[in-house]
């Protein structure tokens, strides 16, 4: 089933539900994707990959809100975004532990044969190539760094 027709049964429960924060959370997703396809002139040929680009896209866009708020000290307004982040990352993959992205980070170093800091872009590009969707980019690239030290 492809993420526009999981969005949409989620948001036929949510409206069944009254549950105002999944509604709107839903709709979200939904605006992105519609205005992807409209974007694009792909219609409904958006792949999987694409989609959960998207999906982070959203997730990220709501962590970094809610860390603003927080920060001046306006938990009533952090309150719906991070409410708005669990519901949006039902439709990402499962996310990978820090111990298993260090794993990746650590074959791929040793791969490439990467030595210090001017080895980092490569080294980002195919770790984020092969987590896609698995793993957030700040994760990544903090241990990343860590580890080209």
């Amino acid at each position: 089933m492809s993420l526009q027709q999981q969005v949409m049964e989620k948001m036929k429960l949510a409206m069944k539900a009254k549950d105002k924060v999944a509604l709107e959370s839903l709709r979200a997703i939904k605006s992105a994707l519609l205005l992807m396809q409209t974007e694009s002139g792909s219609g409904d040929d958006i792949s999987e990959e694409v989609e959960v680009q998207l999906v982070q896209k959203l997730v990220k866009q709501r962590k970094d809100s809610a860390s603003i708020f927080i920060e001046q000290g306006r938990n009533d307004l952090a309150e719906p975004e991070l409410a708005q982040i669990a519901v949006i990352e039902q439709f990402l993959p499962d996310q990978l532990g820090e111990a298993e992205i260090e794993k990746v980070v650590l074959d791929i170093i040793a791969a490439t044969g990467a030595e210090g800091m001017k080895d980092m872009g490569k080294v980002m590009g195919m770790v984020s190539k092969k987590l896609a969707g698995q793993a957030d980019g700040k994760t990544i690239s903090t241990i990343v760094k860590s580890k080209l030290v």
